[in-house]
């Protein structure tokens, strides 16, 4: 039986390395979605049986009831655009990619991190605009005796914590869902979310976004920050109020912030961040690795084949997963 596959995600998705894989049980239609209308329309044509979506395509209970699916795949590991429990009512088998860039993203975050406290951004631009600057405009501070605090602890903020080790940092962490033999593995102290604003000088955040995470990270948590902490983002933009965050980073609530990702993206031209000297940005990269591409390539396929041989995929994700 030959199956009919639907790829979108083509920053992520290499269509040839997905062929190698499916080619023998199902034909590959490359589309560009985006949309609910779209995916439904480029499904239909397709006759499609799996559909690997990119971030940006609501794949939502109505789509999912006009079509005939087996699979939902994301080359990811956020899925927050797919309906999962409408998915199950649906039979459709909902996949992701839980593990592909976990190192990536963790070294990405401590590389903003390095980047805010040094303030190198701010040095780059000046040096190529000519100057030579003894400081970037801010007070600098050594790593030493800081406190580095920890909004969610999965598996990507634990790499960027051993990561992190061995700069002198404490590590204080909110996450009601990690165990307390975890966090003794890295010496960290659980805490309140309102004891992490109050003690952190640098916030690390991974968190997914979910109706209890979404804006948590407000005006209340930018007045709670010292005035010299620095944010880190590379979980998901909707956990932190973009609005407040500006406002934050204009009136010096906090000295700067690092984020690769955003409330929307890409980034709008017209966004107050691209303005910020105290932003340092980047464009929901920081997965990226030919490493990463090929794993993410290699399980989302193999997964896909696997549910249509009738077997239960390596990264299925569960209908009530929060």
């Amino acid at each position: 039986m030959s199956y009919n596959v639907v790829l979108s995600d083509f920053h992520m998705v290499d269509p040839e390395h997905q062929r190698r894989i499916l080619g023998d049980v199902a034909e590959i239609h490359v589309a560009e979605l985006g949309s609910e209308e779209a995916l439904v329309e480029a499904c239909r044509a397709a006759d499609a049986d799996a559909v690997v979506t990119d971030i940006n395509t609501p794949v939502t209970a109505d789509a999912l009831s006009q079509l005939d699916l087996s699979i939902v795949a994301r080359a990811a590991v956020g899925f927050d655009n797919i309906d999962v429990e409408a998915a199950d009512a649906h039979d459709v088998v909902v996949t992701n990619v839980p593990s592909y860039c976990t190192d990536e993203v963790a070294t990405h975050s401590i590389a903003l991190l390095l980047s805010c406290i040094r303030a190198t951004p701010t040095y780059d631009r000046a040096v190529k605009a000519g100057e030579w600057p003894s400081t970037p405009g801010r007070d600098l501070h050594r790593m030493d005796g800081r406190t580095l605090g920890f909004l969610s602890f999965g598996a990507i903020a634990q790499r960027a914590a051993e990561l992190a080790s061995g700069f002198g940092v404490e590590m204080v962490v909110y996450d009601p869902y990690v165990d307390d033999e975890r966090l003794a593995e890295f010496d960290a102290e659980r805490v309140s979310v309102d004891e992490l604003y109050a003690r952190s000088d640098y916030l690390l955040v991974n968190a997914p976004a979910t109706p209890e995470t979404r804006g948590m990270v407000d005006a209340d948590a930018f007045d709670a920050l010292d005035d010299e902490a620095i944010l880190v983002n590379t979980g998901r933009g909707a956990v932190i109020d973009e609005d407040a965050l500006v406002e934050a980073l204009r009136e010096g609530d906090i000295a700067a912030a690092g984020l690769d990702v955003f409330e929307s993206e890409p980034l709008p031209a017209d966004s107050p961040l691209r303005e910020l000297d105290n932003a340092v940005l980047s464009p929901h990269a920081a997965w990226c690795s030919v490493e990463a591409k090929a794993e993410v390539n290699e399980q989302t396929a193999s997964d896909i084949k696997r549910v249509f041989e009738g077997k239960e995929p390596t990264a299925r994700v569960e209908p009530r997963w929060d």
